[in-house]
Parts: structure tokens; C-alpha cells; sequence
């Protein structure tokens, strides 16, 4: 049997302690011993969020989180942005149709980020809209949106912006109270180290305040509920036990780290090395403005189907990185660099890539990436 490396953004590699603490033998959801978990919990995640603000979790995938904040800051018949630069900016629209929400799409071109000015203007021209839905990172193209600047057009203004950092959170800083972000989402799969199954959203007063008047039908995602059982360290419903144990282990490693502070630095550099193999292979990027450190989006080469990188790799050496999506499957391969992936993880990519390149009739100097990508480690 090949060993498995996860290098698709998502889910990402687990630390091989956390996978043990998870495999304590099970407490009750509702026992002392729990709750006193779930306070940790709470606790923690505003210093990932960088919040003083309620962070509520769900037994859910991102897109839950995503959906509960729809349906407890809206009601039928109101208009939202949705700003839509790949796939997952297209789930907002979804999302509001879903609810019966009146979706006002701005359309980004794949590969670019939005202009805060245009959301100025949506905003301007049609005092009726409530909310703007973003990406802090698209993670269909590899590019970050400016949700610093993006919330700097909704404060002061009664529009709450809503911000999905599924793909975001501790791969770089967001700080949540510091931009006055007003709601910001993620997920327990990427960045944060663990396997899926939690999501998160932090809540801040105009968010809140929004809440009360939404009429949006509304059951497990039920933001009300969660705030009131939540405050006192219960879920509503049945809290999976194994994966906040998880996530009590990935706080310590963060700190055991050196801190957010450093994996952002860290989760740069492998970027940046990655990046570096990128343009030494002759290859573009797919993200043409603001490219995340979280991912790369790579041009496939002329002639060769982005899909058949992706499974020589998966087939031949058991190395998961994923493709495109949409209109752009069968043009882009992607690779992370958040969460538990060293350094060797991404020099191994970079050689499988390479592998996969030579073998489908890409002609590159083999071994050009490889060189590149230790220059850049070597100099960090």
C-alpha cells in the first residue's frame, strides 16, 4: 500500500498527535467533562478568529456555516450581493435563491479578484441591499479577495458583510474585530488541521442585530439557539466529541508553533517556493492578481488536459492534488500549502508534478522546479 499525501486544499493532512487525541475513548456530549471542553473551545477559536465576538460551531461542513448565514441575517424578498469570482461565490447565489433571496451578482472575471469600488457602487445605486457575500479566498482560482478593503466600504453602513474563510483562516491573517468584519466563516478541514466535520461563524453586533428581524425559515442552523446553549458550553444538538478533542490539540500545536505569526510566515514561504517551481517549469499561474498563500492555481501546459496531472499523480504515487472546477476542469491543477505540509511535503509534490509533466510530453528541464523551490527554502 502507497502512502496517502493529501495536497488538495482540502481536507488537508491531520498531525499524527492530533489523530491520537481524537482516538481518547469517548465522553458523553452532555457530561461535565464536555462541557468543560467545549468552554476551551469557544475560547480558543476567538484567538483563531482574532475576535472578542461569539464564534459558534456546527457539526457541518463550511458550506453549513455558509447557509446559516443566510437564513438567520435575511428574509424572503431581500437583496444581497454575491460576489461571484469562481465556484464557491456562485454557492452564495445558491444559497440566497434557496431562501428566497433576491441575489445581486457581481461577476469577477475567474483568476481576478473584485474591486471594492464596485461593490461601493452596487451599494450606492440600491440602498435596498443588506448584505455582501465574499470569499476572503476563492479557492476554485487560487486568489484572495480584499476583505480588508471590502469591509471598509460596509462599515458605518447598516450592510453586513459576510465573509467565507473556509479556505483562509490561519493560512494568513484575518483579523476579524480589527477589519470589523461582521460575520466570517470556516471550516474545521483546511487550514485548521483537522478532518471535516465542524464549521465555524463568528458573529458581531450588526450581524446580530440583523438576526432579530430575520424571518428566513431556520432548524439546526438556527443562530439563536446556538447563541443561548452555546453561552453556557452546550451545543443544541449532538456535539462530535472526537473532533473538538481535535481541535483542543491543534490550539496547542498552533502555540507549540511559535504562534499564528508563524505558520502564516511558513505557510508564505511554501507558497512562494511552490511558485517559484511554477515559473521555472514555464507555467503560469491561474490566479492573474492577489494569488493566495493558502493554494496555487497552475496553468496546465498547452496540449495537456489539467485532469491528467492530477490522476498520474493519484495513480502513480498516491499524492492527492485537485483540479479544476467549472469552466476551468481540464485547464488548472491545484496544490495547498495550509495547514500540517512541511516543506519536504512540498518538494515531493513538486517532483511528482514534475514526473506527471515529463510523462504526458511537457518539455521542461526536469528537476528546474525542484531547484527553484530549495533556493527559496534555503533563502527563508
Amino acid at each position: 500500500m502507497k502512502k496517502v499525501s493529501l495536497l488538495a486544499p482540502g481536507p488537508t493532512p491531520v498531525p499524527p498527535r492530533t489523530l491520537l487525541a481524537m482516538a481518547q475513548p469517548l465522553i458523553h456530549h452532555r457530561s461535565s467533562d464536555f462541557l468543560e471542553i467545549f468552554g476551551k473551545v469557544r475560547d480558543g477559536l476567538k484567538k483563531i478568529f482574532k475576535t472578542d465576538n461569539d464564534v459558534l460551531v456546527f457539526c457541518s461542513s463550511g458550506t453549513g456555516a455558509m447557509e446559516s448565514s443566510v437564513a438567520n441575517l435575511l428574509s424572503p424578498g431581500d437583496k444581497a450581493i454575491a460576489i461571484r469570482g469562481g465556484k464557491f461565490g456562485e454557492r452564495w447565489t445558491e444559497i440566497l435563491e434557496a431562501y428566497g433571496c433576491v441575489p445581486v451578482n457581481l461577476d469577477v472575471e475567474w483568476g481576478y479578484a473584485v474591486k471594492p469600488a464596485d461593490v461601493a457602487k452596487l451599494l450606492a445605486d440600491d440602498p435596498e441591499i443588506k448584505a455582501v457575500y465574499v470569499q476572503a479566498l476563492e479557492t476554485s482560482t487560487g486568489v484572495s479577495h480584499p476583505i480588508k478593503e471590502l469591509a471598509e466600504v460596509t462599515k458605518g453602513t447598516d450592510v453586513v458583510l459576510v465573509v467565507d474563510a473556509v479556505s483562509a483562516l490561519a493560512a494568513y491573517d484575518i483579523p476579524s474585530d480589527e477589519w470589523d468584519l461582521d460575520v466570517v466563516i470556516s471550516g474545521s478541514q483546511k487550514a485548521l488541521m483537522l478532518p471535516p466535520g465542524l464549521a465555524f461563524a463568528s458573529i458581531g453586533p450588526k450581524a446580530k442585530k440583523m438576526m432579530e428581524s430575520s424571518t428566513c425559515p431556520k432548524f439546526y442552523f438556527s443562530w439563536a439557539k446556538e447563541l443561548k446553549t452555546q453561552s453556557i458550553n452546550k451545543g443544541a444538538f449532538t456535539s462530535p466529541v472526537p473532533l473538538f478533542l481535535g481541535l483542543l490539540d491543534i490550539f496547542a500545536l498552533i502555540e507549540e508553533m511559535g504562534g499564528l505569526d508563524t505558520i502564516y510566515k511558513e505557510t508564505e514561504i511554501k507558497s512562494k517556493a511552490f511558485k517559484a517551481a511554477v515559473a521555472a517549469w514555464g507555467l503560469e499561474l491561474f490566479s492573474k492578481e492577489n494569488a493566495s498563500t493558502g493554494l496555487t492555481a497552475v496553468m496546465a501546459p498547452e496540449g495537456i488536459d489539467a485532469q491528467d496531472v492530477v490522476g498520474w499523480l493519484k495513480n502513480k504515487y498516491a499524492i492527492f492534488i485537485a483540479g479544476g472546477q467549472a469552466q476551468a476542469k481540464g485547464k488548472i491543477f491545484r496544490v495547498a500549502h495550509m495547514g500540517f505540509i512541511s516543506e519536504f511535503d512540498t518538494l515531493q509534490a513538486i517532483s511528482a508534478i514534475e514526473m506527471a509533466l515529463a510523462g504526458l510530453g511537457y518539455d521542461f528541464e526536469m528537476g528546474s522546479g525542484v531547484a527553484a523551490a530549495q533556493k527559496v527554502f534555503e533563502e527563508a
